[in-house]
């Protein structure tokens, strides 16, 4: 016998004995890929809570390695998922400010006063935690009126631009973002807009300051979900702050 019969005679008995050929520990078929694509998936979703609980803790600025050490991942796994940093942040901030979109939308749709619409926004969001991983850019505020004319173009629907511009208020600012921060205009927009369907009709009721903005509905949601160690003290100082600065966004008539 040769030695290619004596292979052939070994997998034949192999596959009669067993039922199945043998694979070596190298070959990359169904059996081998497949855990490994649900391995990675895993890591995947380990990461991304790693990453929402880290920069909703330290901001932005904190390193890959804090998230790796989190997710309990090497930190060359998060940037074989993510080639860079920023890549991450931003993943995480389009995230977010979806989330915030639809609950916006959800306060918009169910609430028919318009108070009620815009408060029950803010709470849902805030006990979410998602404004402390707001993208930076959608919380600057122009200061000018030159600014607030330019920028209103580009971030607020017609009827609320309008509004804005008879009570003189401030713009809010979408601007390009750094090299370091997020960067999701469409996002971005799409909050905006319907955040400032909420602004607007509690404005009309008159419920509204006069002067409060887009930008300090979403500086509210960013400054009322601090990160404190203890879970049930961190609740209840968010819904005492709430309360506080809701009371200080209503008009002094109602």
């Amino acid at each position: 016998m040769n030695i290619s019969d004596f292979h052939g005679s070994a997998t034949a008995l192999s596959v009669e004995s067993t039922g199945r050929a043998l694979t070596s520990p190298t070959t990359h078929g169904v059996g081998r890929s497949t855990p490994l694509r649900v391995d990675a998936q895993r890591n995947l979703e380990h990461v991304l809570r790693a990453a929402r609980e880290v920069f909703g803790e330290l901001g932005y600025g904190a390193p890959m390695e804090d998230v790796a050490r989190r997710a309990r991942v090497g930190v060359g796994t998060v940037y074989r998922r993510f080639p860079s940093k920023d890549v991450l942040v931003r993943r995480i901030a389009e995230e977010e400010t979806a989330r915030l979109t639809e609950q916006a939308r959800t306060a918009l749709g169910q609430e028919e006063e318009p108070w009620q619409a815009l408060s029950r926004f803010l709470r849902t969001s805030v006990a979410s935690g998602a404004g402390r991983l707001l993208p930076p850019q959608v919380l600057r505020v122009g200061s000018t009126a030159e600014e607030a004319a330019e920028e209103a173009e580009e971030a607020r629907v017609p009827h609320q631009r309008q509004a804005a511009e008879a009570a003189g208020a401030p713009g809010l600012r979408v601007v390009g973002a750094a090299e370091d921060e997020p960067s999701d205009d469409a996002g971005a927009g799409a909050l905006l807009e319907v955040v400032g369907r909420l602004v607007h009709r509690a404005r009309e009721a008159g419920e509204l300051r006069a002067d409060v903005t887009v930008a300090d509905v979403l500086l509210v949601i960013a400054t009322a979900a601090p990160a404190l160690p203890d879970p049930a003290q961190q609740a209840a100082a968010s819904t005492r702050l709430l309360d506080i600065l809701l009371e200080g966004l209503r008009s002094r008539t109602v």
